[in-house]
């Protein structure tokens, strides 16, 4: 790593002695090489970095004022909406955070199975972003049962009741979550304290996420290599100005949920105060969880319908394996980009059919879905990388980028190497 090229003294007697500034240069900065053909759809694991940051502040601030107890949950709530100075801007940051989160990380997610981003040498990269979902799941359910309403608690019994199907240790899996023999106050205080806790583990976790990013570098929309500097650019100020676009647009999107439809995306019922003597005529998560409530209803029987759902989740770690094909990016697979849209709609489908009553004929229509979910990756997947005839990749990055132009003169970039204009 070289020194930092500064004049600033302070900067230097800190750099002797710890050499944070270079270190993040070299990772975020002007020394960090990135595809020069990366698109707006890399701006969204920039903006999931953003959101977590601003979920922990907002949380941090809710737990200042929110009691941890079945009896004054509700009301600390409330209080934190009314008489807490600006309590309720923060709560609705918070609460409408939680699914700009799923968002950002979900078009992440389908991002990199439409490029390939899964694909050699970033199986661990990807790894880890399977690992950080779950982390994002298990810390959004906790943080539901917080405000203690209706949908809070019955969300809590009927989740925590699944591990029940596990055959020998289902029961000891539910009375250790409980604390007890039902949810109660013990299961308020043991939620309160891992969603306070995990979103810190989950930090961890995206830290080894970047480092194996930058160990194995961007993917980017051609799904090549870099092979050379004339592919590259420096990560800033390119990126991060595109970045900052990027999180411009984003926070016009996720204010206008804060100051104009806050409860949009929540249910109405988590505004009654929990009642165990009174369930709901319709027992729901929220809007991120439901696929995979529709997977778990789509099995008749209990214990199936739960490894089913966890079965969607881990089959993506499967992924480098299943997807045969030598080329990552659907832009040169034509039969490949067309079954991976027609995954996105089954996707919608299921997200539609968790959200419905167990009835007709939403049972049906969330079967034929649950079945196709993993029809796509069991045996399409392989199938289509075995005969699927992929067109041309271009000879580099450069190369497709100056494709029927003159050549341009060299130019001088900021990592001290010289590039095509």
């Amino acid at each position: 790593m070289s020194e930092l090229n500064t004049n600033n003294p302070a900067l230097k007697w800190l750099e002797a002695r710890l050499p944070i500034v270079s270190f993040v240069d070299h990772s975020l900065g002007s020394k960090y090489p990135a595809p020069k053909n990366l698109s707006y759809w890399w701006n969204f694991g920039s903006l999931a970095g953003i959101v977590l940051v601003i979920m922990i502040l907002s949380g941090v601030f809710l737990a200042m004022n929110y009691t941890a107890h079945v009896d004054y949950a509700f009301n600390s709530v409330e209080r934190i909406m009314r008489d807490v100075n600006y309590g309720w801007l923060i709560r609705y940051i918070h609460m409408n955070g939680a699914s700009m989160f799923f968002i950002v990380v979900y078009i992440h997610i389908f991002r990199g199975l439409y490029y390939g981003s899964y694909k050699p040498p970033r199986e661990v990269l990807w790894w880890l972003g399977l690992v950080i979902m779950l982390l994002m799941m298990a810390t959004a359910f906790m943080g539901y049962v917080l405000p203690w309403g209706q949908m809070s608690f019955w969300g809590a019994t009927v989740i925590t009741n699944l591990f029940s199907a596990f055959p020998v240790v289902g029961d000891y899996i539910v009375t250790l979550l409980w604390g007890g023999f039902s949810v109660d106050n013990p299961t308020l205080n043991r939620f309160f304290a891992l969603h306070f806790l995990l979103p810190f583990v989950l930090v961890g976790v995206v830290i080894l996420h970047i480092w194996a990013l930058h160990q194995a570098k961007s993917n980017n929309p051609l799904g090549i290599d870099m092979k050379g500097p004339n592919d590259a650019i420096p990560f800033h100020p390119y990126y991060t100005i595109k970045d900052l676009y990027g999180l411009g647009v984003f926070m016009m999107f996720f204010m206008f949920f804060v100051f104009w439809a806050p409860n949009y995306m929540g249910h109405p019922d988590n505004y009654i105060p929990a009642d165990p003597m009174v369930t709901p005529a319709h027992i729901v998560p929220e809007w991120y969880f439901l696929p995979f409530y529709a997977i778990l209803r789509a099995v008749p029987d209990k214990l199936g319908g739960v490894l089913l759902m966890f079965a969607a989740i881990l089959v993506l770690a499967a992924l480098p394996w299943l997807d045969t094909s030598k080329v990552r990016s659907a832009a040169f697979r034509p039969i490949y980009k067309w079954f991976f849209w027609l995954f996105a709609v089954d996707a919608v489908v299921l997200g539609y059919i968790g959200a419905m009553p167990a009835e007709e004929p939403y049972v049906t229509i969330g079967q034929i879905a649950t079945a196709y979910y993993f029809f796509h990756w069991i045996v399409l997947l392989p199938l289509i990388g075995w005969f699927e005839k992929p067109r041309p990749l271009p000879e580099s990055i450069s190369a497709a980028a100056r494709k029927g132009k003159a050549e341009p003169a060299p130019l001088t970039n900021n990592l001290g190497t010289t590039e095509k204009a």
